[in-house]
């Protein structure tokens, strides 16, 4: 019989306490990784996160705590990475285990700044992991729902579908339904995207836009999105399912969104640095939006991206928000 494989989550914030908890319900014990000593410590005497999701208990029994990332990797056999993206490449680079056998999983919602490279390809460039060790989680899921345990949907997408199950059982519950796909670096793209797609929301919402401009907003997002994705990784998906429309709704929709909370911020007319000061989260949309702008720039012939474009004006080019998205609201049908 098989030894029980032991996973692993990397992170400290609100998406990693929620996987943590998932976990919790079908494994004895689950490995988390915490870069803060005070975290941990006030975990340990509290039995939950002082910073995220604090409503969420967890039994002590269950948890293998670490400040110590190369503990953690060596313990672990399925690793999940649950760290923003701004702040991946510094912690990585503190990793001197061998991880080239061990599945890695991301939870990621952007592309490393340093190397340019969505998580999986990054770690597969970087530390040999085969594409077929490579996992990646995909909405439709805020973690505060988690937290709530209100019914939510995860995507798996891996080359291996044996190991996509895998996974996907082990954050599979009553509130926690999973599916498995295939399509790893168009999931990946899309948990990117749909970020910089609710900064957009946001905006509009902050600049006084109503519910009928944000419904035609989405709608030429996702397809924008299919446009982005098909450029860089061809193959048949449906742009329709929950792990690409479904994320990208929930995420510009949502109270719970902190990329639409930025957006709006900067509509109503912060700027980056303010806005990025008055959230205690971080917003992955903002880093993306520079990789999704800067990866098709590279493209020899850029696909159109009105929208991304329009964002990364007003975040990285000082462009007034409402100049841009009056020219942005004459290019989308």
């Amino acid at each position: 019989m098989d030894k029980p494989l032991k996973y692993a989550v990397f992170g400290s914030g609100s998406w990693a306490t929620a996987i943590v908890k998932m976990l919790c319900e079908n494994l004895d014990e689950v490995g988390w990784y915490m870069r803060s000593v005070y975290c941990k410590e006030h975990l340990i005497k509290e039995q939950h996160n002082p910073s995220y999701l604090s409503s969420v208990e967890f039994k002590l029994e269950q948890l293998k705590l670490s400040n110590d990332i190369n503990e953690m990797a060596a313990y672990a056999d399925v690793l999940i990475f649950v760290i923003p993206s701004a702040f991946m490449h510094s912690e990585l680079e503190k990793l001197t285990t061998d991880v080239s056998k061990k599945t890695i999983v991301s939870a990621v919602k952007g592309i490393i700044p340093e190397s340019g490279l969505l998580v999986g390809e990054h770690f597969h460039d970087i530390y040999n992991i085969p594409f077929e060790n490579i996992a990646v989680i995909a909405g439709p899921c805020h973690a505060e729902e988690v937290a709530l345990e209100r019914l939510s949907y995860l995507t798996i997408s891996c080359a291996d579908a044996k190991k996509a199950q895998q996974i996907a059982d082990k954050l599979s519950s009553d509130y926690i339904k999973t599916k498995i796909s295939d399509d790893v670096i168009g999931t990946e793209y899309a948990v990117m995207l749909k970020n910089i797609y609710a900064i957009a929301a946001g905006i509009a919402h902050g600049l006084g836009y109503g519910d009928n401009f944000q419904s035609v907003l989405m709608s030429n997002a996702i397809r924008e999105m299919k446009r982005f994705i098909k450029k860089t990784h061809k193959m048949k998906r449906n742009i329709n399912n929950s792990a690409y429309l479904g994320d990208l709704l929930v995420t510009g929709y949502s109270v719970f969104s902190r990329n639409r909370m930025f957006g709006n911020m900067i509509g109503k007319g912060y700027t980056v640095k303010s806005a990025q000061m008055e959230m205690s989260m971080v917003a992955e949309g903002y880093y993306a939006t520079k990789s999704a702008f800067l990866i098709n720039e590279k493209n020899k012939k850029k696909t159109r991206l009105p929208i991304i474009n329009a964002v990364y004006a007003i975040l990285y080019e000082g462009k007034d928000p409402k100049i841009t998205f009056k020219k942005l609201t004459d290019k989308l049908d």
